[in-house]
């Protein structure tokens, strides 16, 4: 039931610092860590590992799509991350959190569901079955 999963690398290719605030969406590859502020999504392209790290001063309003994220600050939006999740003592998250590896400190804290993409993927396989009596009043109208 447990897969280990790889953890985010250690390359920070860009910098968003404490002083910034980017209203707009970003889309990168590599790494970003922000220490500011940014309303808009924030997006790694599909086709790399991307790692976004959120140091415990970071705001960020809107959806993170990434490989990896580690969280020690606020987002107010849903957390997308295709392998693995990292929520820091100071993480503060309002939204449902995607994850197929998660790591949770003591004091962080999510206002919304934590979901498995695993198991999403195979409840998008599930069929609901009817009755025969349901499919037969079904036919009539």
């Amino acid at each position: 039931m447990f897969e280990r999963v790889g953890r985010p690398h250690n390359q920070i290719d860009s910098l968003i610092g404490v002083g910034t605030h980017i209203e707009g969406n970003i889309i990168f590859s590599g790494g970003v860590r922000i220490d500011g502020r940014v309303t808009g999504n924030i997006t790694g392209l599909s086709d790399t590992l991307s790692t976004v790290v959120l140091s415990d001063q970071a705001v960020v309003e809107g959806v993170i799509h990434v490989s990896h994220a580690v969280i020690n600050g606020t987002v107010i939006g849903i957390i997308k991350a295709s392998e693995y999740v990292e929520l820091q003592p100071k993480a503060k998250v309002c939204g449902d959190v995607h994850y197929k590896g998660m790591e949770i400190h003591l004091g962080a804290s999510v206002q919304g569901m934590l979901l498995h993409t695993e198991i999403l993927e195979h409840e998008s396989n599930v069929v609901t079955l009817l009755p025969a009596a349901q499919v037969n009043d079904l036919k009539h109208m």
